[in-house]
């Protein structure tokens, strides 16, 4: 006997006997047979043919997202640290980035978009969600125009 036909008939035995003790003959063949499909569901992938693979597709598993806010589009939070932070290769130019206290709190690097700014410890920042490619462990950006960051403001032509 082989080791599957040896799992399906200790499986039977085992469902069997929990169905016995329920009460009519009718429960009796429906829960025998709907405990033998889950435990036919176990033995997915175990001996089977190219064909049967090819049918079923890639076993994959399913990885959760971590999202920054929990699903939250904005969060409000509190400037720690100022920092820059440098681009991965090919790019050059430093990043303007902060330290920030989220209300979920999270502690995150965000990124300060546009030119200048005047954010220092305590202030407080609208994040919403967006990654800097460039930039390693940079996932969330700060609105401008919201709380203590201001419009950035254009320079004068001359």
């Amino acid at each position: 006997m082989s080791v599957i036909a040896k799992g399906f008939v200790n499986l039977f035995r085992s469902q069997i006997g929990k169905s016995i003790e329920a009460s009519n003959a009718w429960s009796l063949t429906k829960s025998c047979v709907n405990n033998a499909f889950t435990g036919f569901a176990e033995f997915k992938r175990f001996g089977s043919s190219l064909f049967q693979m090819h049918k079923k597709g890639p076993h994959c598993k399913k990885r959760n997202k971590q999202r920054p806010f929990n699903g939250n589009p904005f969060a409000k939070g509190v400037v720690l640290k100022t920092l820059i932070k440098k681009p991965k290769k090919p790019n050059s130019a430093n990043r303007k980035c902060v330290l920030v206290k989220l209300s979920n709190g999270r502690e995150m690097v965000a990124y300060v978009p546009g030119i200048g700014h005047n954010l220092q410890e305590h202030n407080i920042v609208l994040c919403r969600v967006g990654r800097l490619k460039d930039t390693p462990g940079v996932k969330i950006k700060c609105v401008r125009g919201k709380y203590d960051l201001p419009h950035v403001i254009k320079p004068e032509q001359k």
